[in-house]
């Protein structure tokens, strides 16, 4: 087998997980406003998802590591996603939609990271760029967002379940053809588990980071609903997700190009820097219009800080342990900053309005990039840029 056809799975999968993706970023607030909920409420919805993830994410990343098994951690989570997602939609009161969303969040939030964990390792075993792999998931994202927001705005909003298992299928289908990672060192022990909690520098890089990742997360969450409070339909609100990714899965298929020219930690600092622009610039905005234009910004506030962030977690866990590390930031990044980007988010631009939201999120990513500019000089943040060098 050459080397293409064994990614060719794998890049199909991220593409259909990706394009599943985007239709519960993208519309679930949308869905969840023709359900009758207000913000307050979408925001309580939207937190479960996140509060999942901080238990699921080590839990499959720790059950992968093992097992080692990447490919069949993935292929049951798929198959929980697919069953859980039916029930989900199904739900029409508040509690029963968080109940059941708890669930669905539980085997839907760890296949991203379980994907990108199995790119890494392939990228690492065949000696290519692990953005040239991860690239495929922002095409699947791109192109569901197109094309689903234009179904959508058509049949409507409530009908968002079909598309979503018709993709999610397909990823169960190209799943069941992944080359697993080969792993030859013992399985993992609880007792391993402890060098993760240990290790000082990961989680105070987790800490600053997260203040970042929680506007990131609250533009996740509240862009659609932002968008259509400037008088744009979901039309405009698939466009502004289709600009966005597009920008971004050019930043991953280049990666390669830019990304070995500085210590990972100057990246993310730029991201930072990026991110405080865009979010003041968005809380200024009247027209969505210059909102859908000036998404070309996730590209480079997103993609770079994540694939800058997620390179340096790599670089700072033992190998035996990188499902549970990469979950661990997971949960973090998608996780506990979730949490506080719906509850915050919610309750902001339910009371006071988009444009307060996006100000106080750009007040949010200024204080991470100062905070993470100190860690840099600091030493351990010296230490591990030795590390990179060497």
């Amino acid at each position: 087998m050459s080397k293409n056809e064994s990614l060719t799975p794998l890049k199909m999968l991220l593409f259909c997980f990706h394009a599943t993706n985007t239709i519960i970023l993208s519309y679930l607030p949308i869905y969840l406003k023709y359900k009758g909920l207000d913000g307050t409420e979408i925001g309580w919805v939207l937190a479960v998802g996140p509060f999942a993830a901080i238990f699921s994410q080590p839990f499959w990343g720790y059950m992968s590591d093992k097992y080692k098994t990447v490919k069949w951690t993935l292929v049951i989570c798929i198959i929980g996603l697919l069953i859980s997602s039916v029930l989900f939609f199904q739900m029409n009161q508040l509690i029963a939609i968080i109940l059941m969303g708890a669930v669905f969040y539980f085997f839907t939030t760890p296949i991203g990271a379980l994907g990108d964990s199995l790119a890494q390792r392939r990228a690492d075993d065949l000696n290519v760029n692990f953005g040239g792999i991860r690239m495929w998931g922002s095409i699947g994202f791109a192109t569901s967002s197109l094309i689903v927001g234009k179904v959508l705005s058509t049949v409507g909003v409530q009908y968002m379940i079909l598309p979503y298992l018709f993709f999610g299928a397909c990823a169960l289908m190209v799943a069941l053809r992944l080359t697993d990672v080969k792993v030859e060192t013992e399985p993992v022990q609880l007792k391993d588990v402890m060098k993760i909690i240990r290790n000082k520098p990961f989680f105070i890089f987790l800490f600053i980071i997260m203040l970042i990742s929680v506007s990131h997360r609250a533009n996740d969450s509240f862009i659609g609903l932002y968008i259509e409070q400037l008088g744009g339909d979901e039309t405009m609100i698939g466009l502004a997700w289709f600009v966005g990714v597009v920008s971004e899965a050019a930043v991953f298929a280049f990666a390669g190009l830019w990304f070995q020219k500085f210590h990972t930690l100057i990246f993310i600092m730029i991201a930072g820097i990026l991110y405080t622009i865009r979010w003041f610039i968005y809380a200024a905005i009247n027209d969505p219009i210059y909102i859908v234009s000036l998404q070309v910004l996730h590209g480079v506030t997103f993609g770079v800080f994540y694939l800058a962030a997620f390179q340096y977690i790599t670089r700072l866990i033992p190998k035996l342990l990188q499902s549970t590390g990469h979950l661990v930031f997971y949960a973090v990044f998608f996780g506990v900053s979730g949490i506080f980007g719906s509850l915050i988010g919610g309750a902001l631009i339910d009371s006071y309005g988009g444009n307060t939201l996006y100000f106080i999120m750009g007040c949010f990513a200024l204080a991470g990039t100062i905070f993470l500019t100190l860690y840099h000089v600091l030493p351990f943040g010296k230490e591990h840029a030795a590390r990179e060098v060497e």
